[in-house]
């Protein structure tokens, strides 16, 4: 077993009907003003909203509602809720949504408590964050499991840049997880989630570590059953036991259990964010769309790693390492096909891009090529081309 630090303090509530015990949960982190942050209107046709805002004014917290976040979360929406937050002297941020309103409710709390700092310096490295405020969530789709991770993502407009933050100051103090918020999904929206579910195993299962076997059952363990049980959610939303599986899975597979004692990769994460960066995609749909091309571009550095990731997930055991590694990319991207998510560029809604369109996301992923990302092979400009040029096809 390789050398690691763990420390996931979130506090998990789960079960039916988990989300009427919000209230005391932020009484017990010390919230006495609280600043919530929502999406779409789905929580409010729901009566989500509704029901947590009588759970708070019952328990006599104060409380500021604002909604609007987007997928991709905008730098400019939490600049103005940070001037909000700080009018109503919030001291607590409750996060009801799913990743992307979670990412905000991280970006807020750190704001509103650094009102003297410009919220994207923390994610450019200009400023250290050193304070946040706590942040809760009440969660209602099962994807990027950001209510437990140490990460935040955030995209500036201005800049065309979408960037995430690690930090021990973004593990929210306590998730709600009631598998039922999520019957009300639609398909898409539950295939991308299932897919960053996937590709946030597979970002950390791909390693030249040896060493962690537990780690690697973790994992693999994880990535089984969510291929097990997500065809039953697509075809039967109010699955309330496959829903389970897949809403918990979300959880873990980004607290970094599934990753113990070896480096993350995240190279398919930083492709894939600066097609949403560039045209708004998708985040789980730019994952699927490039993972594939990467793999095939990668596998050769290690096909007993691959080889092994497709006998113990799709039963792949016949042939050499490079045939078994092979195989399992092909059952990967049938399952994501199998799920209605796009395996390439032209699958997107961008279409298949132009030359200078691929180098202009080269340039973004690598800063203009003066960087490298990735830890499994570590990927420049050059290399990052490649992988747009061969995911860029119909």
């Amino acid at each position: 077993m390789q050398e690691f630090s763990f420390h996931c303090p979130t506090e998990i509530v789960f079960g039916r009907s988990a989300e009427e015990r919000t209230a005391g949960l932020l009484r017990k982190y010390g919230a006495r003003r609280v600043f919530v942050v929502y999406g779409g209107g789905s929580v409010i046709r729901s009566g989500l909203l509704a029901r947590i805002e009588c759970i708070m004014t019952a328990e006599g917290l104060a409380f500021s509602v604002k909604g609007g976040v987007r997928p991709n979360p905008r730098l400019s929406f939490v600049r103005e809720a940070v001037r909000e937050a700080l009018e109503f002297g919030a001291d607590f941020i409750l996060a009801v949504g799913g990743g992307s309103v979670i990412d905000t409710a991280k970006a807020l709390a750190h704001g509103t408590a650094n009102p003297e700092i410009d919220v994207w310096d923390f994610w450019t490295g200009k400023a250290q964050l050193t304070k946040s405020l706590p942040v809760g969530v009440v969660l209602t789709l099962p994807a990027a499991g950001s209510e437990t991770s140490d990460s935040a993502v955030l995209t500036s407009e201005e800049a065309s840049e979408k960037m995430g933050l690690p930090s021990p100051f973004n593990r929210p103090a306590f998730a709600v997880l009631n598998p039922e918020l999520a019957f009300s999904l639609s398909s898409p929206q539950l295939a991308a989630g299932i897919a960053d579910i996937i590709m946030h195993t597979l970002e950390r299962y791909m390693t030249h570590t040896e060493g962690n076997e537990f780690t690697d059952l973790l994992a693999e363990a994880l990535l089984k059953n969510v291929v097990k049980h997500a065809p039953i959610v697509l075809a039967h939303h109010k699955d309330y036991d496959a829903m389970s599986e897949i809403m918990w899975c979300g959880t873990v597979s980004h607290c970094g259990l599934t990753g113990l004692g070896r480096e993350k990769d995240f190279s398919v994460h930083k492709l894939g964010h600066a097609l949403s960066a560039h045209y708004d995609t998708n985040h789980g749909e730019s994952l699927t769309a490039l993972w594939g091309a990467w793999a095939r571009a990668v596998y050769e550095d290690r096909p007993e790693r691959f080889a092994r990731y497709a006998e113990k997930v799709w039963g792949v055991d016949a042939g050499s390492p490079e045939e078994r590694a092979r195989a399992g990319i092909r059952k990967t991207e049938e399952f994501f096909r199998s799920l209605k998510l796009p395996t390439s560029l032209g699958d997107l809604s961008t279409g298949v891009l132009d030359h200078r369109a691929l180098e202009a996301l080269a340039d973004n992923v690598t800063a203009g090529g003066t960087r490298s990302v990735g830890a499994f092979h570590p990927i420049d400009r050059a290399f990052a081309l490649k992988i747009y040029e061969a995911a860029n096809h119909g």
